[in-house]
């Protein structure tokens, strides 16, 4: 169970960490001042998430890990997250819609997460889920001003939903790890999550004037280290100092 724990526990940090780094990319190109305060403390909210997945994966494996070494010292093929996450900015309709997409699957599954077997994943997921319920209301408001707003805003948010949607199905895909811990009762089944996005998804898609694609050929890969060549681009950033000073200490 403890190499299953690890492993899931890993999808969990890679899918925030990734995303945190990818929404703190706007700070100071926001396109409001607002915004330029609320997406860096989004980002916060994800890789603070991360730290701790991170240094609970690090007790759970027992090789004397910590938080640092499992998210900078590890290579791409490493990495576990889904491919939504890494997938690049673009624009500010790319960004409020993956976060929108992530944070509706995530609010449930942290909910679920409250009834763990597992008394760390309980008090990880009693701070989580307050920070997605805000994402979900903060991406919520963008996407429906973006998409009932001018035709440029409303085409750009059209192309976001092309675009993102079909990286969406690897949110609810179980490795077997993952499905191990589930029947243990020790993280939530994502399949079982699904009836709950869609409805947060069409609601918000409802009042926004859009409607979600039918997607015949999902992207997968990313749980299996199968990641896109930005992934590389991404982790040559968000590792540099760590790789270039190895060791340092604040």
């Amino acid at each position: 169970m403890s190499v299953a724990l690890f492993n899931a526990l890993l999808e969990l940090g890679d899918d925030h960490l990734i995303l945190g780094h990818r929404v703190s990319e706007w700070c100071g190109h926001a396109p409001l001042l607002e915004e330029d305060l609320a997406m860096p403390n989004m980002a916060l909210d994800n890789i603070g998430a991360s730290r701790n997945i991170y240094t609970y994966a690090g007790e759970v494996e027992g090789k004397g890990r910590d938080e640092d070494q499992l998210a900078y010292l590890r290579l791409d093929r490493e990495y576990k997250n889904c491919l939504l996450v890494e997938r690049p900015n673009e624009d500010f309709a790319h960004t409020m819609l993956k976060q929108l997409y992530f944070s509706a699957f995530m609010e449930p599954y942290w909910q679920a997460a409250l009834s763990s077997s597992d008394e760390t994943i309980r008090g990880i997921a009693g701070k989580a889920v307050k920070e997605m319920a805000y994402h979900i209301r903060h991406a919520g408001e963008w996407v429906i001003r973006l998409g009932d707003g001018t035709e440029e805003s409303a085409k750009r948010m059209k192309e976001a939903v092309e675009e993102l949607t079909p990286y969406v199905e690897e949110l609810f895909v179980m490795s077997a790890d993952a499905q191990e811990c589930a029947d243990d009762g020790i993280l939530p089944d994502r399949e079982a999550l699904r009836a709950q996005w869609n409805q947060t998804v069409a609601n918000i898609f409802d009042q926004a004037l859009l409607e979600l694609p039918e997607v015949k050929y999902p992207q997968l890969g990313g749980r299996t280290g199968h990641h896109g060549e930005e992934m590389g681009f991404l982790l040559a950033e968000l590792q540099y100092v760590q790789r270039a000073y190895p060791g340092m200490s604040w």
